[in-house]
């Protein structure tokens, strides 16, 4: 998530969902829920808990088009003891794009080395269309945290949305040389588990840096699409639209196109993203791709 400071929110929030001790600092949390209504996607829900909140729907597409939304989360970023939950539902014929108005920040832990939290819930039923699409997520050195990612489809749901994260600040000779980052990543269709993951980031492992695990790359992004008619052609359109890189790959299992990017760069990893997306796009969707105008301000 992302965004702005604001004194409005100086004092630590509770989220009966979740067990916090006293050493959490803020526990946000923002339940959204999109529905189809005369031919229009709505957004009939939107309840949020401390600093995490969405600005007002936004049409770009016209009246018919995909519900564009920005989740905002004031703070910036995650210290020592946060604690952020995300949950989506988008309903039977309803189309939703959520984007992120900037880079996510993982600060360093403090002393005691409490862990951060951020999950996120995505459901999408029957004929609905759901895209994730936030912005980069940077850890400092020194970050300790849990991102987990949970996709439910139902048959005949489709689904497009990225992740990148980016180890370090290698440009301010800040790179990642401590703390643990645990990454997890479900995704079910219809019940049925098709993408499990989990994949622990620890500069003191051997994984990190060697060749058979993430060889010394400060930058990832892993890309998912589901619901393609024809995933081979999906595939051919992407060799076609991206530049050739030992740095990006693509594949197919159970029904989930995967395109991964392991390297150095950031803004070459969210290119690639972005590049992947609106070719992806029209074949899933049947529209062509219109980037949220917040990626330009």
């Amino acid at each position: 998530m992302t965004a702005f400071a604001n004194s409005a929110f100086a004092k630590p929030a509770t989220h009966s969902g979740h067990r916090f001790d006293a050493e959490r600092h803020w526990a946000a949390s923002l339940t959204l829920g999109f529905d189809c209504r005369d031919g229009r996607t709505r957004m009939v829900e939107a309840r949020h808990r401390g600093p995490l909140r969405v600005q007002r729907p936004f049409y770009p597409e016209g009246r018919d088009g995909a519900c564009h939304v920005y989740l905002l989360h004031p703070p910036g970023g995650l210290v020592s003891g946060d604690a952020l939950s995300i949950a989506a539902r988008v309903e039977p014929q309803a189309h939703a794009l959520l984007t992120t108005p900037a880079a996510n920040k993982l600060y360093r832990a403090d002393s005691h080395g409490v862990a951060w939290e951020q999950r996120t819930s995505l459901k999408v039923s029957q004929h609905g269309i759901l895209e994730w699409l936030p912005q980069e997520t940077i850890a400092f050195d020194g970050s300790r945290g849990v991102q987990e990612t949970l996709i439910e489809l139902d048959a005949g749901a489709r689904c497009l949305g990225w992740e990148v994260l980016a180890l370090g600040r290698p440009a301010s000779r800040l790179p990642y040389v401590s703390g643990r980052i645990d990454q997890r990543f479900r995704l079910y269709r219809d019940g049925k588990p098709l993408w499990l993951e989990r994949q622990p980031l620890d500069p003191a492992h051997p994984r990190f840096t060697g060749r058979w695990g993430q060889g010394g790359a400060s930058v990832q992004a892993t890309l998912w699409a589901v619901g393609l008619s024809d995933e081979t052609a999906a595939i051919e359109a992407l060799r076609e639209a991206l530049a050739a890189s030992p740095r990006w790959a693509v594949t197919v299992r159970h029904g989930v196109l995967l395109l991964r990017y392991l390297g150095h760069e950031r803004n070459e990893a969210w290119e690639i993203c972005r590049q992947a997306w609106a070719c992806l796009r029209p074949l899933l969707i049947g529209v062509p791709a219109h980037p949220p105008r917040i990626w330009f301000t």
